[in-house]
């Protein structure tokens, strides 16, 4: 078979940032990015949707900005959907009581476009297992209590203890932090696990993402019916007697069918495949949903009372806190070598110095099998500027899956960084009516 080529992004090179803990990151150096003065792009433009296939989204306002940077964005613009290329950028302004409403801006956006979500499904799986906590509503049950996963079913593993907690108890506290911290697999699975399958598609239904299928663990190779059962879990108290216990689930309801393919071939035990690799059965959810569910928990208040997570106020002190702390804040586990960017895509890219402390971004990134995304709400507090920002891209350059040759470092990472940089000047530049007060997102973090 003739392997196919995507067209070359032009991009400034950086090293691949994975969402595995097991990254290399080297120091690069970092351009300044001047936005010039366009009366175009000011706030009193019409913004004009332009036509395009059915269900893309594709607004003018985006198309005139990143045509502005043609040695970051040409490609994009002129391939977008080769490289599956999907933006959305939400403008945030508040009134004189500092309630926010938004303005969305699309690129590209095709909700019905398949790309593999990654680990960007860990952010709802989240929110979920701090939502079920609250339903369970189970005296002595916290985040913070031990949960004891077993096993009872082909494919299953046991969890006793946790080397990556203070005193080696593995609890739903600990798990959600390494998800956000550093993007951790077996952290997602053990909470799909207390979750179950049936539970996170129905509770994401039912907050209206109806397209959303969560299906399988992470990183280890398990078969369809193997990812519908999962484990027993048990809550134990400090004398290890039994709060709640959980048996083994199944979840029989019958998804709708899918016809998701990724690539023009694949390798499968060593063996190249001229076909595209079927993601039928592999997790989906839109970039637009991942936006959404976002800014549920960014502004729950703003959003239909529907779609956001039971969640207390403890919990998005906690959520937000993690979102966007640094490795380096963190007292244990310990992540003192990785660089503030370990999980920051976009704006950062693969930067190894340290982060201004002025600017947070509370996001979850992702990528597996070239498919590079980033769900993020940045702040800078000095500037008093805030803004939803989310982006997906395709890295594969030769459209061969697991032959261990995807772009991150020079096509995903670099767009992400310049993506970034280019909105944050633009909102730096833009002038608002009043100004944000952001002080509910100002964090006493770790250290």
């Amino acid at each position: 078979m003739k392997i196919k080529k995507l067209p070359v992004l032009i991009l400034t090179p950086v090293l691949f940032c994975a969402c595995a803990s097991t990254k290399k990151i080297q120091t690069i150096s970092q351009p300044k990015i001047n936005v010039p003065v366009s009366t175009k792009l000011n706030d009193t433009t019409v913004n004009k949707v332009i036509p395009g296939i059915a269900h893309t989204k594709t607004d003018s306002f985006l198309v005139n900005l990143l045509s502005q940077y043609p040695q970051y964005f040409d490609s994009v613009v002129k391939n977008k959907t080769n490289w599956n290329v999907q933006i959305i950028y939400t403008q945030i302004n508040r009134d004189k009581n500092n309630v926010p409403s938004f303005t969305d801006y699309f690129f590209n956006v095709d909700s019905a476009k398949y790309f593999y979500p990654a680990s960007t499904v860990k952010l709802p799986i989240a929110l979920l297992a701090l939502q079920r906590l609250n339903e369970l509503n189970k005296t002595g049950i916290t985040r913070s209590t031990s949960m004891i996963t077993d096993a009872a079913y082909s494919g299953q593993t046991a969890t006793y203890n946790d080397p990556q907690t203070a005193d080696g108890r593995p609890t739903i506290e600990s798990y959600i932090k390494r998800i956000f911290l550093v993007s951790d697999n077996e952290a997602f699975n053990r909470l799909y696990e207390f979750l179950g399958q049936q539970y996170i598609n129905e509770q994401l239904h039912a907050k209206g993402y109806e397209d959303a299928q969560i299906l399988h663990r992470l990183e280890i190779s398990l078969s369809e019916d193997e990812n519908r059962h999962t484990n027993p879990v048990n809550f134990l108290d400090s004398n290890n007697n039994v709060l709640y216990s959980q048996p083994l689930v199944y979840n029989s309801d019958i998804y709708d069918e899918r016809h998701d393919s990724l690539g023009d071939a694949y390798y499968s035990n060593g063996q190249l495949i001229n076909t595209p690799m079927n993601f039928s059965k592999k997790n989906r959810v839109s970039l637009e949903d991942l936006h959404q569910i976002l800014r549920s928990v960014i502004f729950p208040g703003e959003v239909p009372e529907k779609q956001r997570f039971n969640l207390t106020k403890t919990d998005y002190d906690f959520v937000y806190q993690y979102m966007s702390q640094f490795p380096s804040e963190t007292i244990h586990p310990s992540y003192d070598s990785l660089p503030d960017a370990y999980v920051k895509f976009l704006l950062y890219g693969a930067q190894k110095e340290p982060l201004p402390k002025n600017i947070r971004i509370f996001n979850k990134p992702g990528d597996a099998y070239g498919q590079m995304i980033d769900i993020a709400y940045i702040t800078d507090f000095d500037k008093n500027i805030e803004f939803f920002l989310s982006a997906a891209i395709n890295c594969n350059t030769d459209v061969v899956l697991n032959d261990d040759k995807y772009e991150y470092d020079t096509i995903g990472l670099p767009f992400m960084k310049n993506l970034g940089r280019v909105i944050y000047n633009y909102e730096l530049k833009r002038k608002k009516t009043f100004q944000p007060d952001l002080s509910s997102f100002k964090i006493n973090y770790d250290k």
